[in-house]
């Protein structure tokens, strides 16, 4: 069956939990746990991915929405696919969700990697505008392995980069890996992000 868990994200400065990522995990009763690495390209090649997509949203809204009742206030992200961002009725099926369980959009955040942005750069903007202006947050998720240019940056209507575990990984034992990191962090915090 599939089912949500849910990683906390750590605000260092406030030494609070104030955000959480929800990460779809397939629990098969002969395999035993699936892989996300695994069963997303098949959900991909099938057409099932924006589906998948839904549910998951949904899921996580119904969590959020459960947080809530019990007085925890947790932004909850998300990944959306490359296509989900050819889905131009995406936003308006995410409000009626968020409606439905009287969730605030700000309380949503999708997380998007730069491939996916980049497959159709003008298509993937309408969409992330469009979710925006619902009031949805938005990441741009394993940054620095994409093909993003920093004029296009610029233009998406996102508040966060997550910069690509690959570089976090080997902070310690690459200088290089440092300055690249340092910079990246230091360019999102010039532009807001």
């Amino acid at each position: 069956a599939l089912h949500l868990c849910y990683q906390p994200k750590l605000d260092l400065k406030h030494g609070q939990v104030r955000q959480a990522e929800a990460l779809l995990r397939w629990q098969h009763p002969r395999l035993g746990l699936v892989s996300p690495a695994e069963f997303i390209p098949l959900a991909e090649r099938t057409g099932s991915m924006s589906s998948l997509t839904l549910w998951v949203i949904e899921e996580a809204i119904r969590q959020i929405a459960d947080w809530a009742r019990r007085g925890l206030l947790i932004q909850l992200s998300v990944n959306i696919s490359v296509d989900d961002l050819a889905d131009d009725d995406l936003a308006i099926r995410v409000t009626t969700l968020l409606a439905q369980h009287g969730v605030e959009a700000r309380q949503m955040l999708f997380e998007i990697t730069e491939s996916a942005i980049m497959h159709d750069p003008r298509q993937a903007l309408s969409v992330l505008e469009q979710l925006r202006g619902c009031g949805i947050s938005l990441s741009v998720d394993d940054f620095g392995t994409g093909y993003s240019s920093l004029a296009q940056l610029q233009r998406l209507p996102v508040q966060e980069l997550k910069i690509d575990q690959s570089f976090v990984r080997n902070l310690d034992s690459d200088g290089g890996v440092g300055v690249i990191v340092r910079a990246t962090t230091e360019m999102s915090h010039n532009l807001g992000l």
